[in-house]
């Protein structure tokens, strides 16, 4: 176990064990009724979390876009034959 203080933070790490992380914050309630429109979310816990998965892959493919382009791969590279193991 590894325990970290000072005056401003505690940090345990046990064994790599991932603990839920609690916050309170103060939603609006017609932007969480109109989200629960276009979810099969039960719970405001659930509805928050699949909105912060899209999110994240909203911007993993963003960056993505963004080196279009940028990238020159080998005169020879052979994506083909990559993909059948050769």
């Amino acid at each position: 176990m590894i325990i970290l203080t000072s005056p401003h933070y505690t940090l345990c790490n046990v064994y790599s064990e991932v603990y839920d992380m609690r916050t309170n914050i103060v939603l609006d309630d017609e932007l969480v009724e109109e989200a629960f429109k276009y979810s099969d979310s039960k719970t405001k816990k659930e509805l928050i979390n699949t909105v912060l998965d899209e999110y994240i892959i909203n911007h993993r493919e963003k960056n993505l876009l963004e080196i279009k382009g940028k990238i020159t791969f080998a005169k020879d590279y052979d994506h083909k034959k990559m993909r059948e193991g050769k």
